[in-house]
This record gives structure tokens, C-alpha cells and sequence, in this order.
């Protein structure tokens, strides 16, 4: 009796150990079959993570730009507004003159001289108008006797610039937005 007790423990160990070898050996053709898929994952989820990088340089390229044009905007109706018709009463010869009226081609320049790295400066529209108006419920009159750009009157910059993403899987209509911003100010002089 005890050698078929001995028999019984040994006989379960072996079909045991039978068992697992034939779970080992599936495991191995199961991954040699699998051999490559690693690859494939790799590809496509760098594919996706490069094109989310892309995309967020290409965004931010476009922040710059929106801020850009909505700082230079101010930044030509201030020298526009410095430069009323009585403040000195001659044209301005370059965006360097200082005692000059300015007109709007020397915003213009003024402007496009503002232009940062990454920014066309041909690219940019800038268009200053003079409409002769007092903003509305002020209390200062815009005395148009010296022309448009008196004070107390309004001035207007507009400034436009067409954005182009680098990204190159964008259809072409949609790979370029104009970016554009509008400065209101009242001329002081």
C-alpha cells in the first residue's frame, strides 16, 4: 500500500510538470507569431505623438502670430495718435522722424518695421483711417478744421496678416487663416 501511495504523488508531480511544458511551449508559439507586432505599435503610436508635437508647435506659431498683430495694431494707432495735425504740421519723411504728421503709409512703414522673426513684413495690410468723428459720448469735440487727424478725433489701424501652418496634411483652403486686429484711439496732439 505505501508504494502505490508513493506512485500517486509522483505520477501527479509528472503530469504536473507535462502540463506546464505544454503551456510553456504554446506560450512560445504564440509569441513567435507575434514576432514584429511590437514594430507596428511603435509606428503608429510615434506616428500620432509626432503629429500632435506638429501640431502644437503649429498652434503656437499661430498664438504668435494672432498676438503679434493685435500688439502692432496698438502700437500703429499710438503712433498715430502722437502724431495729430497740430503736432508739428509737416509730413513724416521715415518712421525715424519725430515732429511729423503721420499719414497712412508711415504707419505702414512704422508698422511693418515692428515685424518680428517668423513674420513677412510684405505680408502685412495695415490700413489707418481717419474718419473725423469724436468716439461716441465723449466729451472732447474733434474739431475737423485742421483735418481728419485733429484732436480730440478718432483714429483707426487695421492690421491683417495671411497665417500659412507648416503642417502639410491640411487641405490647402483651410492651411491659411488671416489673422487680424483693429486699434481705436483718440489723436492727443
Amino acid at each position: 500500500m505505501r508504494n502505490s501511495k508513493r506512485e500517486t504523488p509522483n505520477s501527479e508531480f509528472v503530469a504536473g510538470i507535462a502540463s506546464f511544458e505544454s503551456r510553456i511551449s504554446s506560450f512560445v508559439l504564440r509569441a513567435a507569431g507575434e514576432q514584429g507586432s511590437a514594430l507596428v505599435e511603435y509606428a503608429i503610436v510615434l506616428t500620432m505623438v509626432v503629429t500632435f508635437l506638429f501640431g502644437i508647435m503649429d498652434f503656437s506659431r499661430f498664438l504668435y502670430t494672432y498676438h503679434f498683430v493685435g500688439e502692432v495694431a496698438r502700437e500703429g494707432s499710438r503712433y498715430a495718435v502722437v502724431r495729430g495735425s497740430t503736432f508739428a504740421g509737416t509730413a513724416c519723411a521715415s518712421t525715424a522722424t519725430f515732429a511729423c504728421d503721420a499719414t497712412n503709409t508711415n504707419v505702414q512703414s512704422y508698422v511693418q518695421a515692428l515685424t518680428p522673426p517668423g513674420i513677412t513684413p510684405g505680408s502685412l495690410t495695415v490700413t489707418t483711417t481717419w474718419p473725423g468723428t469724436a468716439p461716441t459720448g465723449a466729451t472732447t469735440v474733434c474739431n475737423t478744421a485742421n483735418g481728419d487727424n485733429s484732436p480730440g478725433c478718432l483714429v483707426h489701424v487695421a492690421v491683417s496678416y495671411p497665417f500659412k501652418f507648416m503642417f502639410p496634411f491640411l487641405p490647402k483652403p483651410s492651411s491659411t487663416w488671416t489673422v487680424s486686429s483693429t486699434s481705436v484711439m483718440v489723436i492727443s496732439q
